[in-house]
């Protein structure tokens, strides 16, 4: 038996979008279930994200730490954003973020691993990217807005991040993913085994 999630599409009575925001949107389908019945499916629709575990040569991963009003706290996070554009290459919206939220470059890029944040009730698809070899970038800092004014930066050991995770402390679920992918990843194949930066992501498709 193969454990890999396959592509399926079940029929789709009906559809409607009753509320549009700036970014995402709410879609409601009526979806032919298995025995014939028809039930109502609401859904966030969402273009889709990219992460990045900044590794440095001290083993140390490159966190953010941003207030997330949704759940009325302070996470710590690793870079990420949004694909804000239809087809967007997730490396080159990954070297941006990296830049923006870090003022940091990176000399190897490698695909850690790809999620669905909550396949229950949102589309959203995060492509989580191993990023190392990391420098200083040039030219002036990203002028920060909104909840990113009041961010904080930091460097903190991998293992310490692991500690904060299954202690309950760490709870923003890139950083989870993230982390746990890399002691994973070491922990198997090695690091250079990880996929190439623009490897296939069937989710998101996109162009090099």
């Amino acid at each position: 038996m193969t454990i890999k999630d396959t592509p399926e599409e079940w029929e789709i009575r009906g559809t409607r979008t009753p509320f549009t925001g700036a970014k995402t949107s709410v879609r409601t389908d009526d979806v032919v279930m298995p025995d014939g019945s028809v039930a109502t499916r609401d859904y966030q629709v969402h273009p889709g994200s990219v992460a990045v575990v900044a590794l440095d040569s001290e083993d140390r991963v490159l966190v953010i730490r941003q207030y997330r009003h949704p759940v009325r706290q302070r996470l710590w996070e690793i870079p990420a954003g949004l694909l804000d554009v239809p087809g967007e290459n997730p490396l080159h919206a990954a070297r941006r973020e990296l830049y923006e939220e870090a003022h940091v470059k990176a000399g190897d890029w490698r695909v850690l691993t790809d999620i669905y944040t909550s396949p229950g009730g949102c589309d959203e698809a995060v492509r989580i990217f191993l990023a190392r070899e990391l420098s200083e970038a040039e030219g002036e800092r990203f002028a920060a807005e909104h909840e990113e004014t009041d961010m904080e930066l930091a460097r903190v050991p991998v293992a310490d991040l692991v500690r904060g995770v299954l202690a309950g402390e760490l709870h923003n679920s890139c950083l989870v993913v993230g982390v746990l992918a890399l002691v994973a990843a070491r922990q198997g194949d090695g690091l250079d085994a990880l996929r190439p930066a623009e490897a296939p992501w069937p989710a998101r498709p996109f162009e090099s």
